[in-house]
């Protein structure tokens, strides 16, 4: 690990979140980066709840036999006062052969402790859950660069549609496409390597149609019904998605976290509808949504064949979108 020398490392390391894989997998990032250092570090494990001061006194004292240490303190929200007192003590003039990693979940509990350790300066590593459906996209993007591929977003949301919102899952189903793939990764890729196991819903069907990808819409359409969708929600979602489209179109080519507040939609979904509005004139939004209006009073008429109602919705929106290209 060229560049890493004793001064680099942290002295004090506050792991702040609560996301099992991110915590995890900053304190194994700490430990290989101290061992490329000295390969005999010595490593301890303590739960903070259980530590006493005396305990941890020795652990972080100067050895007289020298040699790094690399001291864990997990769930430091438990750590009891006359411990944060101590530790809190410690930060202020650490040892520098020693690198002390705290684990805290961040929230109220505890909040002293960690506020002490960064007033003293210690180094934060994120470790929150991610909450937002941009920032887990942003996750499996990064997860692939950090093996040495690449991932479109559309590839990313295929993947989570996929798998989840766990990141454990999301990080083990990266590596096993960089493992499978040549890792260049898109939404094909993604989509073939998970046939079968996507949620395909209404806006599948409803995304494809408003692109113009008959075949996709259609696969979709009549994989959803056979895996037992409603028709009825899927009618609906095809309705949705003429009129998010006709929206977002109308409001121009503006900023999608500035649009947000005025259109009253989250600014990935603007985002998303900015891409399939390209090649879309108003007037084939008008013919748009007059066959989705068609669909739904077929399909929630009690129309004998709904399936054949969904399907000539899916092939008018595409045509009407290729009717009005430019």
């Amino acid at each position: 690990m060229g560049g890493v020398t004793a001064a680099s490392f942290a002295p004090i390391l506050l792991v702040l979140g609560d996301e099992e894989l991110l915590a995890t997998r900053a304190v194994t990032e700490a430990v290989v980066k101290a061992r490329s250092v000295d390969p005999d570090v010595d490593v301890r494990e303590y739960q903070a709840g259980a530590l006493v001061v005396g305990e941890i006194a020795e652990m972080l004292s100067p050895s007289l036999f020298g040699g790094r240490r690399v001291l864990v303190l997990r769930a430091g929200q438990d750590a009891r006062k006359d411990l944060v007192a101590a530790l809190l003590a410690y930060a202020k003039n650490p040892d520098p052969d020693v690198q002390l990693i705290v684990l805290h979940l961040g929230g109220a509990k505890g909040k002293a402790f960690a506020d002490g350790l960064k007033a003293a300066g210690a180094t934060v590593v994120p470790a929150a859950k991610l909450k937002g459906h941009r920032d887990r996209v942003a996750f499996v993007r990064d997860e692939i660069r950090r093996a040495g591929g690449k991932c479109t977003d559309d590839a990313a949301e295929t993947l989570i549609a996929a798998v989840g919102n766990d990141l454990r899952e999301l990080a083990a189903a990266c590596s096993q496409l960089m493992a499978d793939t040549d890792g260049r990764i898109g939404a094909d890729t993604v989509a073939r390597y998970y046939r079968g196991r996507v949620e395909v819903t209404g806006f599948t069907v409803a995304d494809a149609a408003m692109v113009g990808d008959v075949p996709a819409a259609l696969e979709a359409l009549r994989w959803a019904l056979h895996v037992g969708v409603d028709p009825v929600p899927i009618a609906d979602a095809i309705a949705d998605g003429v009129r998010t489209v006709a929206r977002v179109a109308a409001a121009g080519r503006g900023d999608p976290f500035q649009l947000a507040s005025t259109l009253g939609m989250p600014a990935w979904k603007i985002r998303s509808a900015q891409q399939r509005a390209r090649g879309w004139t108003p007037e084939g939004l008008v013919e748009a949504m007059r066959a989705a209006a068609e669909c739904n009073a077929a399909v929630k008429g009690g129309s004998d064949d709904r399936a054949y109602a969904l399907e000539r919705a899916v092939f008018s929106v595409a045509a009407a979108r290729q009717g009005g290209a430019r």
